[in-house]
């Protein structure tokens, strides 16, 4: 009798702690968040990662009722703030911003800090949106046959700044050169911005940078758009032409941002962040200040997420390989 009476008192106290370890984590997931949310920007501040990121910042933190920080680490073409994110706990708490430059890195880094497929797991991506083909508002060059007419007479006379080596912003570069067929030097700086300051003041001479941080810029003494890299033209943009019909037919390129987390985060809490994002995109707020950016709200589900930025590292690795690109 007393051997039965200890043994279900062992086998209630062995229940009771399974029971503990499962409903903790649950209780957890449940309550996410109950603290702030670090939002890594693998970019300078200023540049339309940024911008875009605090938008959304902003928002999330009305729903989640918990501060969203944005912290800005900008290296190695988004690699530096992409690393802290992969080597921080999987908990939802830190999570990426990230840009194109996710499908670019693999392609053009013989050695990465960390493994794209593996130490991240993709959430949705929040935007996207086409670049624009920008010079100094001053410059002579005033069509992108222009641009080419120049880069062919005189091959490496023309430079392009980007927001660092693999950014979106480089690879744009390099796609418009692959399509053209010529010889144009890319100059990498720490963020979109200091890449426009720049191009105003001469130092390099075009970009195809990102449709929010370019279209702030235009007029006024500082920049001029040649052309828009979508399919068609842009609705707020009547009169600027795109790449295609300026002499690459069938050019396009398109920028995104989207949120990534640490592989191993909870499946609970990726849903959660997944909803909340999507219920952000939603609102007329954030529609409106998405479409002055140039950007079109996606939130499309992490297995077309992954599709898509598959699809795109593929392209990415032609480009790579026709330019002859590296950047260790």
């Amino acid at each position: 009798m007393k051997m039965t009476t200890r043994r279900s008192t062992l086998a209630g106290l062995l229940a009771a702690t399974v029971l503990t370890v499962w409903t903790l984590p649950a209780m957890a997931q449940e309550s996410w968040p109950n603290k702030s949310v670090r939002l890594v920007v693998p970019f300078a501040p200023g540049g339309s990662t940024d911008v875009i990121a605090r938008m959304m910042a902003q928002k999330l933190n009305e729903i989640w009722g918990q501060t969203v920080i944005v912290d800005n680490r900008a290296g190695a073409g988004g690699n530096l703030g992409a690393d802290i994110v992969a080597k921080s706990p999987a908990d939802g708490y830190t999570l990426l911003f990230g840009t194109g430059s996710i499908t670019i890195n693999p392609q053009l880094y013989k050695k990465m800090p960390f493994d794209t497929k593996k130490d991240l797991v993709p959430i949705t991506n929040v935007a996207s949106g086409p670049m624009l083909v920008v010079v100094p508002d001053d410059s002579p060059l005033t069509s992108v046959k222009d641009l080419i007419a120049q880069a062919k007479a005189k091959p490496g006379s023309v430079n392009f700044g980007s927001a660092g080596v693999g950014s979106q912003v480089h690879l744009a570069g390099e796609n418009f050169a692959n399509a053209a067929g010529v010889d144009i030097v890319h100059v990498p700086y720490k963020g979109e911005a200091p890449a426009y300051t720049d191009l105003i003041a001469h130092q390099t001479q075009m970009m195809v940078g990102n449709f929010a941080a370019a279209s702030a810029l235009l007029g006024k003494g500082r920049l001029r758009a040649l052309a828009v890299t979508s399919k068609q033209r842009m609705p707020s943009m009547p009169d600027v032409p795109t790449v295609s019909e300026s002499g690459l037919p069938g050019f396009e390129n398109t920028g995104w941002f989207g949120l990534l987390a640490p592989a191993g985060t909870p499946a609970p809490i990726l849903a959660k962040i997944h909803a909340d994002v999507v219920k952000a995109l939603t609102s007329t707020e954030i529609k409106a200040r998405l479409y002055v950016q140039g950007m079109t709200p996606v939130g499309n589900s992490p297995a077309e997420f992954v599709k898509a930025m598959d699809e795109e590292s593929q392209h990415w690795a032609t480009v790579v390989k026709n330019r002859k690109l590296s950047a260790n």
